[in-house]
C-alpha cells in the first residue's frame, strides 16, 4: 500500500485510529492498516442516509464480495456512494477502496485470511444495523430487544477485531508465541466489547434521533419505558438505573481488557500503547458518563477534554514500562468512576 493512503488518508479518516497504528511495527502496519481502511469505507456506505437504506445493502454487499476476493465493480459502487457523501476525506476512501482490495489480495495467505475474516465479520455487523434498523429518524424509532442482543451487535462490530488483532500479534512478534492464542483471544473480544458498549451509551441522544435505540427494550420496560420515551428529556432520568449496570457491564469487559493489555511484554511497548491509550481514553469517558447528571438527554456527544487526552498520552509513554505503573494508572482512571 502506497504510504499516503496508510499514513495521510488513514490520519484524515481516523485521527485516534493513525496514532495506535503508527505505533505498531512495520510488518503489522499494513495488514491492520488495510482492515481498518476498507471496514472505514464500508461504514462510510452504511452511514450515507442521502441513499435508501436498501441501496446502501446493496453496496455493502458489492465490498462484501469484493473483500472475500471476488471480482466486483467498485468504481461503480465508489461513484454511487459518493453521490451522497459530504465528507471529502470518506469520499476520496471510497474511491481508493478498488486499491486496498488489490493490496489486500497481495498480503501473505495468512495475513489476507486474517483481515478477510475480520472484514466479513465487521460488516455483516452494519448490515444488522441496517436491516434491525430500517428507519432514518426518530419518527421510525426501533429498538434492540434484549441485552444479548446488544452483546451480539458489540461484538459484530468491534469485539471480533480482538481474536484478529491477537492472531496477527502473535504470528509476527516472537515474544508473544507462548501465549495461549484462545484464552487471550476471549480476552480481546472483551477488550474490543468495552469500547464498543462506551460508544453506544455515549452516543444514545443521537442514534435516537436517527431512528436506534441500543438500549434493551425488555430492560426499559420494568422502568416504565418504552424506546420513544427516551426523546422526552423529562423521562430520561428513570432510565438512570439501565444506564447504570450497562456501565458496570463496560467495566467489567475493561477489567479482562486489562489484564490482556498487562499481559503483553514489556518489550513489545508498542503493542502495549496501542492497547493502554485506547483504554484509558475509555475510562475516561465512562467517568464523564457515570458524573453526568443526564447523559441521556444531552445534544452533543459526552468526551473527555483534548487536554486530558494528551495527559494520559504522556503519563502512559512513562508507565508502559512497568506493569506496576500502568497497572496503577488503570486504577487511577477506576477509582474516579462514581456509579
Amino acid at each position: 500500500m502506497s504510504d499516503d493512503l496508510l499514513r495521510d488518508l488513514l490520519r484524515q479518516v481516523s485521527r485516534t485510529f493513525y496514532l495506535s497504528l503508527a505505533l505498531l511495527p512495520a510488518d503489522l502496519r499494513e495488514p491492520i492498516g488495510l482492515a481498518y481502511l476498507l471496514a472505514r469505507a464500508a461504514d462510510s456506505v452504511a452511514d450515507t442516509r442521502l441513499i435508501p437504506p436498501g441501496e446502501r445493502i446493496d453496496h455493502l454487499q458489492a465490498l462484501r464480495r469484493a473483500y472475500a476476493g471476488e471480482p466486483v465493480d467498485l468504481a461503480g459502487v465508489a461513484r454511487a456512494a459518493t453521490a451522497g457523501q459530504a465528507s471529502e476525506p470518506e469520499r476520496r476512501l471510497l474511491e481508493r477502496a478498488g486499491e486496498a482490495v488489490a493490496r489486500l489480495a497481495r498480503l501473505p495467505p495468512p495475513d489476507r485470511d486474517g483481515v478477510r475474516t475480520v472484514l466479513a465479520t465487521l460488516t455483516s455487523g452494519m448490515l444488522f444495523d441496517l436491516t434491525r434498523f430500517p428507519g432514518e429518524d426518530a419518527a421510525m424509532l426501533t429498538a434492540l430487544e434484549t441485552p444479548e442482543e446488544l452483546d451480539h451487535y458489540t461484538y459484530l462490530v468491534a469485539g471480533c477485531v480482538g481474536p484478529f488483532w491477537t492472531g496477527l500479534h502473535v504470528a509476527h512478534r516472537r515474544r508473544l508465541r507462548s501465549w495461549d492464542v484462545a484464552e487471550m483471544s476471549a480476552r480481546a473480544v472483551r477488550f474490543g466489547k468495552a469500547l464498543q458498549l462506551t460508544n453506544v451509551l455515549r452516543d444514545v441522544p443521537g442514534d435516537l434521533r436517527h431512528g436506534r435505540c441500543y438500549l434493551p427494550a425488555r430492560e426499559l420496560a420494568p422502568l416504565g419505558l418504552g424506546p420513544r420515551d427516551l426523546l422526552d428529556p423529562k423521562m430520561t432520568p428513570r432510565a438512570r438505573p439501565l444506564l447504570r449496570r450497562l456501565l458496570d457491564v463496560a467495566l467489567e469487559h475493561y477489567e479482562v481488557a486489562w489484564r490482556y493489555t498487562l499481559a503483553i511484554p514489556r518489550l513489545e511497548w508498542r503493542m502495549r500503547l496501542a492497547c493502554a491509550w485506547p483504554l484509558l481514553i475509555g475510562l475516561g469517558t465512562v467517568r464523564e458518563l457515570a458524573a453526568h447528571p443526564d447523559p441521556l438527554a444531552v445534544t452533543t456527544p459526552i468526551k473527555i477534554a483534548r487536554g486530558e487526552v494528551r495527559a494520559i498520552l504522556a503519563r502512559s509513554l512513562a508507565a508502559v514500562w512497568s506493569d506496576a505503573t500502568l497497572a496503577g494508572e488503570a486504577a487511577r482512571m477506576r477509582r474516579r468512576i462514581a456509579l
